[in-house]
């Protein structure tokens, strides 16, 4: 008897202390969960919707990365507005005659090496004028993350496969980044992004050899 009086009250706290969490959950951060998980879920899948929800996903995340300082994330994400904006148009009329659809296809090995310097040198250039001139929190981190997604997109928005490799490495940062700024819902959504990092790559990959066949 006592043992279930005692399962019960463990059980109702849990879900008090789980309500009470819910009722205290940024509306903003909410609904970045949610366009963002949707968007990434679209890509994975090589849907036309990715695009959209990605552009509410950043309306939403210039309230959210301005409030906590993160100010190279909030530069990123106007970065992020005009490519899914160009994303969008490119996905539907960047095909060649007789394509259904823009190919997946992979970049060279030369681009991607002159890509990754010239990440690295935005990195550092980024992260000391921020630590400088601003009161930016985890600067080189903070423009680590940005330089890297700017890549990972601008390759999302063609179609290489290649953008996974950048986005699993930004997910794994962004998710410790985030949950050590306080940002519990972004820090869950980039946990998550780092099994559909994986995911999306098989999934194009798979979808890339079928085109080849």
């Amino acid at each position: 008897m006592y043992k279930i009086i005692i399962k019960r009250y463990i059980c109702l706290t849990i879900m008090q202390d789980a309500l009470n969490y819910l009722y205290n959950i940024d509306p903003y951060e909410g609904a970045g969960l949610i366009f963002g998980l949707l968007a990434v879920i679209f890509l994975v899948k090589e849907n036309i919707w990715t695009w959209p929800c990605g552009i509410l996903y950043v309306a939403v995340s210039f309230v959210i990365f301005w409030e906590q300082k993160l100010y190279m994330d909030f530069g990123l994400n106007i970065f992020y507005l005009v490519l899914n904006i160009y994303g969008w148009w490119y996905w539907i009329y960047g095909k060649k005659e007789g394509e259904k659809e823009v190919p997946i296809t992979h970049s060279s090995t030369s681009t991607l090496i002159y890509l990754t310097a010239a990440c690295a040198v935005g990195i550092v250039i980024c992260g000391y004028l921020l630590k400088e001139y601003t009161d930016a929190s985890l600067p080189y981190w903070d423009s680590t993350t940005t330089i890297l997604s700017l890549a990972g997109m601008w390759l999302t928005t063609i179609k290489r496969i290649d953008n996974w490799y950048y986005w699993f490495v930004v997910d794994v940062l962004c998710t410790v980044i985030y949950f050590y700024k306080g940002i519990q819902l972004y820090a869950l959504l980039y946990c998550v992004y780092i099994g559909l990092a994986v995911s999306g790559y098989l999934v194009w990959k798979k979808s890339m050899e079928a085109q080849s066949a």
